[in-house]
């Protein structure tokens, strides 16, 4: 497979977003906040690579879009 920088920057995304969210509830006793940003963080990437695994364009199209709607919520 050809390299993704879309796949890996998501990928590298959700990482950060897995320690953000470590650093959230251990140090800060943040939960209720800090779970939602961990499930739209993470959602990015498995969303991405959904689309790459389309059945079509549409799908593709589909899933990319709930990836890029996921990354709007996390940055929110």
């Amino acid at each position: 497979m050809n390299d993704n920088v879309l796949l890996d920057k998501s990928f590298a995304f959700a990482i950060r977003t897995v320690r953000a969210y470590k650093f959230l509830t251990e140090e800060k006793k943040e939960y209720v906040l800090s779970k939602q940003f961990l499930r739209s963080g993470t959602a990015i990437g498995a969303n991405a690579q959904e689309a790459v695994g389309g059945q079509s364009r549409p799908d593709f199209i589909s899933k990319l879009s709930i990836a890029y709607k996921e990354a709007r919520e996390t940055h929110y």
